[in-house]
């Protein structure tokens, strides 16, 4: 059973779009996807600095944008995913890609819903001055004591030993001076609180876009941070989407439903290693592929065709075949 996986933000790196711009026919879909943002993605994601690309109105778009184009080169047509995967799950803004490759929404509705979504957390985040920590070991409800006593919220629970604490950077710093026993912190280059009340003024902003756009049921199983349940209703799944901004993610139910559905094998798509990471430690034996670059192509098609006996074609090289996707084409 093979599951795709797209991760969230912070896993961004500068220059980490460069080798895909290369594919036949890809900077043409990145041009298209960028009047679709109203942003220069293929500038981001190529030459723009880590505090640009920290930004979160860029680094959410940049990382979907960047997932749809890996998931494209490796599937060749994004209608044809049923076919090649079992599963499909995201960190974060990685849910947008999922509902992409999913089929819920089109490329076109997961950007400018996510575009609309990075504008309003950076929004919200400039509201006040919020961030986050990871907490990483220590006992689990000693530690998730510890976050609520300090007034914080366990924004992420990824499992493997690694939650994320959120809220005001004087509570994290309080937070810091008093550590969970046996436990380590790492402060997170994010902007803001993200998963937490203090999102909330996002929330209304995107549900507002959300409520005139499309969803079509998931035509593969789509897994939802929200409570790591398998979603087979576009709309709902839409929902979730909205409300998960400021409602904790967690990544550590996605990975109990992937272990409990058996999933032998997973594929990170770029900016990729962070859930692989994770993956490494909660899914022990499954074969495992963090793709960074097309070079990792190759052995993504192998790893479909070994766990769904399947082989999605590579895309066609001509430029007709690899333009960018017909907003109207998508099946039902």
């Amino acid at each position: 059973m093979l599951v795709i996986v797209a991760p969230g933000q912070g896993a961004q790196v500068p220059g980490f779009l460069s080798s895909w711009l290369e594919l036949p026919g890809m900077a043409e879909r990145f041009e298209h996807w960028s009047a679709v943002t109203g942003l220069d993605l293929a500038r981001y994601g190529t030459v723009a600095d880590a505090e640009e690309i920290r930004d979160t109105a860029v680094a959410q778009p940049l990382l979907v944008s960047a997932g749809l184009a890996a998931a494209t080169a490796l599937l060749g047509d994004l209608s044809e995913a049923p076919a090649a995967v079992d599963a499909v799950a995201g960190h974060s803004v990685g849910e947008f890609t999922a509902a992409g490759i999913a089929g819920v929404l089109t490329p076109e509705d997961a950007l400018a819903l996510v575009s609309e979504r990075g504008r309003g957390m950076a929004e919200a985040s400039a509201a006040t001055s919020t961030s986050m920590t990871a907490v990483l070991g220590g006992d689990r409800e000693e530690v998730l004591a510890a976050i609520e006593a300090a007034g914080l919220t366990p924004a992420n629970d990824n499992g493997s030993g690694q939650i994320v604490a959120a809220g005001t950077t004087e509570q994290l710093e309080a937070f810091a001076a008093a550590p969970p026993a046996r436990a380590r912190l790492r402060s997170l280059s994010v902007a803001g609180a993200f998963h937490t009340r203090h999102m909330a003024p996002a929330v209304e902003r995107v549900r507002a876009l959300a409520d005139t756009t499309s969803a079509a049921d998931p035509r593969v199983r789509l897994l939802s941070n929200r409570d790591g349940a398998v979603v087979t209703d576009g709309r709902d799944y839409l929902g979730r989407l909205v409300s998960q901004i400021s409602s904790p993610v967690r990544w550590d139910a996605c990975t109990r439903t992937l272990a409990d559905l058996g999933v032998t094998a997973m594929i990170e798509l770029p900016p990729a290693g962070t859930l692989v990471g994770l993956a490494k430690r909660a899914l022990r034996g499954i074969d495992l592929l963090a793709v960074k670059t097309p070079d990792d192509l190759d052995r993504a098609r192998e790893l479909v065709k070994a766990h769904t006996g399947l082989v999605p074609e590579a895309p066609a090289t001509d430029s007709s075949a690899a333009s960018p996707v017909d907003p109207e084409g998508r099946a039902r």
